[in-house]
């Protein structure tokens, strides 16, 4: 029986916590213009940009050109965290289920963004999503990079 597995990526940010916490809560729209080299467009399809409930569409890069719909599951004003539920893409030709959840703290002069993902493979032949992970990881040091070069 399949079980729920979990991966974890925390990325050392200089620019501050609100700020981007900030991108990924309200401004998601703006993602495509800061790292188009991993994100080619985001669409809210249900919702809005900053709603619990809102589903929107991603084309992304991670290996290769894929897109994925998401659905804001919660926010944690709080905590700074954003819970999503994936509903299809690629990603779901893998995995039974699939939910990001990112947190972003203040450590220092500096900020941590860390990405869980809770995943249920459709059998234990598939591989975990380290692709993903990877994409993660570059993704906040892309955004890092924009609100520093920006001073946001």
């Amino acid at each position: 029986m399949a079980q729920i597995e979990k991966l974890e990526v925390q990325t050392e940010i200089k620019s501050s916590a609100a700020k981007f916490y900030e991108i990924l809560r309200s401004k998601a729209y703006l993602i495509p213009k800061i790292c188009p080299d991993y994100v080619k467009d985001i669409q809210a399809l249900q919702g809005d940009w900053d709603s619990v409930g809102s589903v929107r569409l991603w084309t992304y890069v991670a290996g290769n050109c894929e897109t994925v719909k998401e659905k804001v599951e919660s926010i944690d004003e709080q905590s700074r965290t954003i819970t999503f539920n994936i509903l299809e893409g690629e990603i779901m030709k893998h995995y039974k289920t699939y939910k990001p959840i990112v947190q972003v703290t203040t450590i220092g002069p500096g900020s941590l963004a860390k990405w869980s993902i809770e995943y249920e493979k459709k059998n234990e032949d598939i591989p975990p999503p380290h692709k993903y992970m990877e994409f993660l990881a570059n993704f906040n040091k892309a955004v890092d990079a924009y609100l520093l070069a920006n001073k946001a």
